[in-house]
């Protein structure tokens, strides 16, 4: 009986994660002009590289552009800076990092209206522990590049939906 009560109790929890859309981060559903994939990206752009990878996850195969329905073409990425507060003796204390792709789809030979993402994140600069402060940086611009891949997928996936 005791048994019972424990599948019936999985089988209800799980009918209603699903039920209300519930899913894993980073599982997604591809539509069909995404199964492959061309991306075009300038030399040695680490976003590139990043992106190439999310899309593999998701379950994209990525190929040269003749033998696709979907080209992503990276236009640049770039990483933006602005000061968000000043210590005492005047010196830069805190940033705003902002990391911007700029892209576009060729979905068939058509070219979509130039897109964007955006992703901001905060950084404490301390002169006192600069190589530190460097590794730090790194690591979240990394981070950065990584969450623009995955608002770029997201809004693949949205524009091909519609």
């Amino acid at each position: 009986m005791r048994h019972l009560i424990l599948k019936l109790t999985v089988i209800i929890v799980a009918t209603a994660l699903t039920g209300c859309g519930f899913q894993l981060r980073d599982n997604y559903q591809l539509p069909a002009a995404m199964q492959t994939v061309s991306i075009e990206a300038p030399a040695f752009s680490e976003f590139g590289q990043v992106l190439e990878r999310r899309l593999s996850l998701a379950g994209a195969k990525i190929e040269s552009a003749q033998q696709t329905r979907l080209v992503i073409e990276i236009l640049d990425d770039t990483l933006d800076r602005r000061t968000l507060s000043l210590s005492q003796s005047g010196q830069v204390a805190e940033y705003e990092m902002i990391y911007t792709v700029y892209y576009q789809l060729i979905e068939q030979g058509e070219i979509s209206a130039l897109q964007q993402v955006e992703v901001y994140r905060d950084y404490q600069d301390d002169p006192n522990f600069a190589l530190a402060k460097t590794r730090e940086r790194e690591v979240l611009v990394q981070e950065m590049r990584e969450e623009a891949a995955r608002l770029l997928l997201r809004q693949t996936i949205a524009h091909l939906s519609e």
